[in-house]
């Protein structure tokens, strides 16, 4: 979607709100789209005190397979974001100054980006999550494992005494 903001760049206290839908089941993580749902991407472009200041917030569910247990599970996602947008660069290194193209910005493309680099890197079915056993790989959340606890080999007379002294 392009914005055109010519009508606010000589226009303080101006603004221009917006609010669309952007539809990202063709973003690939590893094989999954994580989107379960088109991801609303609501703001608004101010032009304060002759600096245009976009803002934007982005929201959807997330199809998450938690890095602990592998359970698939709904998660919210929600991001919200400014930068400030300029005709012309000085300092083409700044990450939070967006070039405009003959006064438009593509929030599309914007949004899609945004929603990428800020993918969570781990994601979990809740916080306490117990994860699978290392042994049998019951999912600790909702079962006890019954693997027989192995003793260190080098700690094995250790356990023996600990035994004994248990008995006694």
């Amino acid at each position: 979607m392009l914005l055109d903001v010519k009508r606010i760049v000589n226009t303080p206290g101006g603004r221009i709100p917006f609010e669309f839908s952007e539809d990202f089941s063709d973003v690939d993580f590893g094989g999954v789209c994580p989107a379960v749902r088109p991801v609303l991407v609501v703001g608004q472009v101010r032009n304060i005190a002759g600096m245009l200041r976009l803002e934007l917030a982005l929201d959807t569910t997330l199809a998450a397979v938690c890095d602990r247990c592998g359970e698939v599970f709904d998660k919210p996602f929600h991001l919200d974001c400014e930068y400030l947008l300029a005709t012309e660069l000085e300092d083409e290194e700044n990450d939070e100054i967006l070039l405009l193209e003959d006064g438009t910005v593509d929030l599309g493309e914007l949004s899609r980006e945004v929603f990428i680099l800020n993918m969570p890197t781990k994601l979990l079915c809740r916080e306490d999550c117990r994860g699978l056993c290392p042994g049998c790989g019951v999912n600790l959340n909702y079962e006890v494992c019954r693997c027989k606890k192995e003793v260190d080999p080098r700690l094995a007379k250790l356990a023996q005494l600990l035994e004994k002294s248990e008995n006694k």
